[in-house]
């Protein structure tokens, strides 16, 4: 503990509750060790850390906010897409790089440490300019590219099995990768070159690992650390936070627990905090399949614009949120996008999982927890009612699934991501580097 010594320390983060929450967890735990925590994120967080009493310095680009849903969703649309949802989630950056620079420049006045999310690309370039202790941080296994654990790529799924064939083949992949990225990255070249700073390494690739320490925080039930990884990794587990905070709301409607207490453990259906936007037909198919199987369906649909117009089945009951701790352990079976906060949240319920990935590091989320025996996926093309009840008839049917799924569930529970990140912090705030 270094409550005496108390540290100003900023969290540059941007994205989806699965890129902020993560880091309010490490924020509230370097809170209750005497720190003051500074998130460097949109401003349409404003309310979340407000209500948490968390500073929170503005960074653009100026996000629209969720009472502007028809903005969210266009611009979900864009990013959420299998083939160039990578591609245009930088888009949404690039053309800022000055106005981002600017703004976390004027986040980290007298700050003591800056910790970085892989977005939005300039929190190394602030590090390096004011040298300032930098430590950086991914989310999930797919930001950590290796040729030995390769990742399965949202573009192309079934490229994963050709490059598991050799490490020779996994390179030769990823040099066709820096080849296709270096050219995006130019703004963030030329901001390198404007501020007196070398050209670097590549922003997306080894650009983004601080050479202090990087931060995994996930559990090591989805990656084991790899020769090919950067060598300062740490493997946390994951930091768990999952009140949306919106409104001064606190507790779970009383209306979802009653349901939950009136029948048997339902099949749980989400999409997590983005792809909620881009739902289309996904809720009406989950309550055929549920209907199909004779089961009980939870919905959770994240907005107001999912909510269907007609009447809901008996065993059916919908709601716009709620703290995944409390309802996913009482589920018979969860059915997620794969995103890597709501899988994080699924194996630590201990519950099977079906995943049902739509875009970046859902598909390879989706294939690790596939290997590791506790869950099916099915790609969002695929998913209909008949899929979804062929695929969550296997699932609840098969006892080694729930067996397994109980098992992990254990591991990722002993667990503490936002205490062992907090706990390297420190460690590096110790430091004389």
């Amino acid at each position: 503990m270094m409550s005496e010594h108390g540290k100003r320390i900023v969290i540059s983060t941007f994205g989806s509750f699965g890129d902020v929450h993560p880091y309010i967890a490490i924020a509230l735990e370097l809170r209750a060790r005497g720190h003051v925590p500074v998130i460097a994120t949109s401003e349409v967080y404003r309310e979340k850390m407000d209500a948490l009493g968390l500073e929170l310095r503005p960074v653009r680009p100026v996000m629209p906010s969720p009472d502007e849903p028809d903005e969210v969703g266009r611009m979900v649309e864009q990013v959420m897409g299998q083939k160039d949802g990578p591609e245009n989630v930088l888009k949404l950056f690039l053309p800022h790089m000055r106005d981002i620079y600017d703004d976390l420049d004027a986040a980290t006045v007298d700050a003591d440490l800056l910790l970085t999310h892989p977005l939005p690309l300039v929190g190394p370039i602030v590090a390096q300019k004011k040298k300032l202790r930098w430590v950086s941080s991914v989310l999930a296994p797919a930001s950590l590219l290796s040729v030995y654990d390769p990742i399965v790529p949202p573009q192309w799924p079934a490229l994963y099995k050709l490059m598991k064939l050799s490490p020779l083949v996994g390179r030769a992949v990823l040099g066709l990768a820096t080849l296709k990225l270096d050219p995006l990255m130019k703004p963030v070249y030329d901001l390198r070159a404007e501020l007196g700073l070398p050209r670097g390494a590549q922003p997306i690739l080894a650009g983004q690992h601080s050479p202090t320490l990087m931060l995994a925080l996930f559990s090591t039930v989805l990656a084991q650390t790899q020769p090919d990884w950067p060598a300062n990794t740490r493997i946390t587990g994951f930091p768990f936070y999952d009140r949306r905070d919106f409104f001064a709301e606190r507790e779970t409607p009383r209306e979802l627990l009653q349901f939950l207490d009136a029948g048997p453990p339902p099949v749980i259906f989400t999409l997590g905090s983005s792809a909620i936007w881009v739902a289309k037909d996904f809720y009406r198919d989950s309550i055929a399949a549920a209907r199909t199987l004779g089961r009980r369906a939870l919905l959770l649909i994240g907005h107001e614009r999912n909510r269907l117009a007609e009447p809901l089945p008996e065993g059916i009951a919908a709601f716009e949120y709620a703290p995944y701790s409390e309802v996913l352990p009482r589920a018979c079976a969860i059915v997620h996008q794969g995103g890597v906060g709501t899988t994080g949240q699924s194996l630590r319920s201990g519950r099977p999982t079906l995943v049902v990935p739509h875009a970046h590091d859902q598909f390879d989320n989706a294939a690790r927890v596939e290997r590791i025996g506790c869950a099916r996926a099915l790609p969002r093309p695929n998913y209909n009612a008949k899929n979804a009840a062929r695929e969550l008839s296997k699932l609840l049917d098969e006892p080694s699934y729930t067996e397994r799924a109980a098992e992990i569930g254990k591991i990722v529970q002993r667990e503490d991501g936002a205490r062992a990140a907090c706990d390297a912090i420190e460690e590096v705030l110790s430091s004389n580097s």
